[in-house]
């Protein structure tokens, strides 16, 4: 019966000063906000950036000749390596038992036509039939190129949603022709809508037969990537290790010397995706965290103004009975009782917040359980750290002099 009772005391005190409680509401409101947009719309991109790596399949990896960097000395040393060139390819096939499957690809942006419509800066890949079987890209409409279309160079495109509905809103775009660099190319297949990441239309690409690519286009300056699936993925690191093993022979590799090609998988992305980001976020979180501490000090100065206020009752209530105990956990549970409540408020509008600023980058969030226990606690804390002084102080008050009060 004392929660509610306490519950009771401290909803009337609240409620007698309604401006007051008002105010600190709205102090521990902005902090607790601050902190759940960032941590929201943070969480937010990185749920996104793993979706769109998880295209790639738990047992697939990647062979670049460059792939992540974090410095200009990095880059700069990168730069250096050869390219990725066919009889890589041929040499992991016939050389590595544990991998399933090899499809090397290459890019390149060119503007597509269609009539007297044009879309510039359309990605335009160059890859092999099996690319399909390794990669998370669905079929909406139509086929992928086949093993034949490589084999005979023929012009034939795999389209994103996007170049369906620039040029095809209303009709069935398999069979017609559009230009890609000036080449006429006849459409067998549209993909399914992906949508977008950080801005970046991810259906504005076509895909080619990867001979097909290199007569127009030529082999990239930059070489080959490889996308390559493992057999299984209790295998995936073995795989990789065979994979290692064959190119740094072929590329003529020193014991002793680095790898002249990166190996990425989706887990190694993101690992130096979120350690990049990991000073970012903590300086953000910190700097918002800054709105919760002046709220936290709003909160201890009220309630210090209500126990010089309130230093009659006290008195009162402790020549009747209440013990300190009693006193302490009123005014600690009227603290409690306000940031919680700002808390909760924080939490619905910088999740609100968060999902206007992560839509406007085209992407979507869900509510984070993390971010919501994080929001809960940080309010809690806030009235247990700044609600304690005041309540020890009300606590301890002499009820002779508490009642002599004036």
């Amino acid at each position: 019966m004392v929660v509610p009772a306490l519950f009771k005391i401290s909803v009337d005190a609240l409620r007698a000063n309604k401006l007051r409680s008002g105010l600190t509401l709205l102090g521990v409101v902005i902090g607790v906000t601050s902190v759940m947009t960032i941590m929201s719309a943070l969480e937010g991109m990185a749920g996104a950036v793993a979706k769109e790596l998880s295209s790639l399949g738990p047992s697939t990896f990647v062979i670049q000749r460059i792939g992540i960097v974090t410095s200009d000395e990095m880059f700069w040393e990168k730069i250096k390596r050869k390219p990725i060139d066919y009889k890589a390819v041929e040499l992991i096939r016939n050389s590595c038992p544990l991998v399933d499957k090899v499809c090397p690809r290459a890019y390149n942006s060119a503007t597509i036509k269609y009539g007297d419509d044009a879309l510039d800066n359309v990605l335009v890949g160059g890859a092999e039939a099996n690319y399909i079987d390794i990669v998370d890209l669905e079929v909406a409409e139509g086929r992928f190129t086949t093993f034949e279309d490589d084999l005979y160079r023929r012009p034939v495109a795999y389209v994103g949603d996007q170049i369906r509905e620039t040029f095809f809103p209303t009709v069935d775009p398999i069979g017609k022709e559009i230009k890609i660099g000036g080449k006429k190319y006849t459409i067998i297949g549209v993909s399914k809508k992906r949508g977008s990441t950080f801005g970046n239309n991810e259906d504005n690409f076509v895909i080619i037969p990867l001979s097909t690519f290199s007569k127009q286009f030529g082999v990239p300056r930059r070489g080959l990537s490889l996308v390559i699936k493992a057999r299984s993925v209790a295998v995936l690191d073995q795989a990789m290790d065979e994979v290692r093993v064959v190119l740094r022979s072929e590329r003529h590799v020193p014991f002793d010397k680095d790898d002249d090609f990166d190996i990425l998988t989706a887990d190694v992305i993101l690992d130096v995706l979120n350690s990049l980001t990991r000073i970012f976020r903590l300086g953000l979180i910190g700097i918002s965290s800054i709105s919760l501490v002046v709220g936290g000090i709003v909160v201890m100065n009220i309630m210090m103004v209500s126990v010089t206020e309130r230093t009659r009752e006290i008195g009162i209530r402790k020549s009747i009975g209440a013990k300190q105990k009693h006193i302490l956990l009123q005014f600690l549970f009227e603290s409690l009782l306000l940031t919680l409540t700002g808390g909760l408020v924080g939490i619905v509008a910088g999740f609100v917040i968060a999902k206007i600023l992560v839509r406007m980058i085209n992407m979507e969030i869900e509510p984070s359980m993390l971010a919501i226990i994080a929001g809960l606690s940080i309010s809690t804390g806030t009235g247990l750290i700044f609600g304690i002084y005041p309540a020890m102080k009300a606590a301890r008050l002499d009820p002779i002099k508490a009642l002599s009060y004036e």
